[in-house]
């Protein structure tokens, strides 16, 4: 259960960066309304990091992406401050609470550069995170 946790937790703290920012979430229906930008989410797990061998406790790891699409020759203004709302929602060292979980944000989010992807300028904001479980 711990990677709907983490799901959970870091998809609620992206929703409170501004609830009404149009949000595709993996592997579900969504349809992009023309001339308007939305986020298109996804969780990449790293391998779980198993630090301690007598204990059946780990560390899940990973990244948070999320790819902002704006529309094509838009400029970079609305773009970039939708960037620096994540980056401080997702500040390294903020922690989010998912029931008995705790997500923890290591490093400040990247940015890589963006690249037109089929009508729109994708912009991925990197977060990356981890989370310990004790059992």
């Amino acid at each position: 259960m711990s990677i709907v946790k983490i799901r959970a937790a870091l998809e609620t703290a992206l929703t409170a960066t501004d609830p009404s920012f149009a949000t595709a979430r993996e592997n579900a229906a969504f349809t992009p309304v023309a001339g308007t930008p939305y986020q298109r989410i996804s969780l990449q797990l790293a391998a779980p990091d198993n630090a301690v061998m007598s204990s059946s406790s780990y560390r899940d790891q990973g990244i948070f992406q999320v790819s902002l699409m704006y529309p094509l020759q838009s400029g970079v203004a609305a773009a970039e401050a939708r960037i620096d709302s994540i980056r401080n929602a997702f500040k390294r060292g903020a922690s989010f609470v998912e029931s008995d979980h705790i997500i923890t944000i290591d490093k400040t989010p990247e940015v890589a550069q963006g690249v037109v992807d089929v009508d729109r300028w994708m912009i991925p904001v990197k977060i990356r995170f981890y989370s310990n479980l004790m059992t």
